[in-house]
């Protein structure tokens, strides 16, 4: 079932694009024009993830950011990429690169939510 565009929909989806970085609900709510509400934005981000516009991800404070990622149509990366947080700035990027990485024998990932933390490029020089 298509669902509908909102002025709201395309609101928050502007805003995520421009951004270019993964938001969290609270900044999504501070930096939009329009007056929404707290639950309303959650069931927007959550409808993104569900048609696969929005990928969330989940910092290892617990705390989930949205993003939509560039790379996510390449088969290398689709939902088996690695996130970065800043932890000087605290943005959270799409790691343009796959990461590699191993489990034992017999299991099989069918997903990744991984962050590294650190320092970005920006922040080191």
């Amino acid at each position: 079932m298509e669902r509908r565009n909102t002025p709201t929909k395309e609101a928050v989806l502007e805003l995520l694009k421009k951004s270019g970085k993964a938001m969290s609900r609270d900044a999504i709510e501070q930096k939009i024009t329009q007056k929404i509400n707290r639950a309303t934005i959650y069931r927007v981000l959550n409808r993104f993830c569900e048609d696969g516009i929005l990928h969330r991800v989940v910092a290892e404070d617990g705390k989930q950011y949205f993003a939509v990622c560039v790379n996510c149509d390449d088969k290398i990366l689709s939902g088996h990429h690695f996130h970065f947080r800043c932890t000087k700035c605290e943005t959270i990027e799409c790691l343009p690169v796959k990461v590699d990485f191993s489990v034992p024998n017999g299991y099989q990932v069918d997903g990744v939510n991984c962050v590294l933390s650190g320092t970005c490029e920006d922040c080191s020089r």
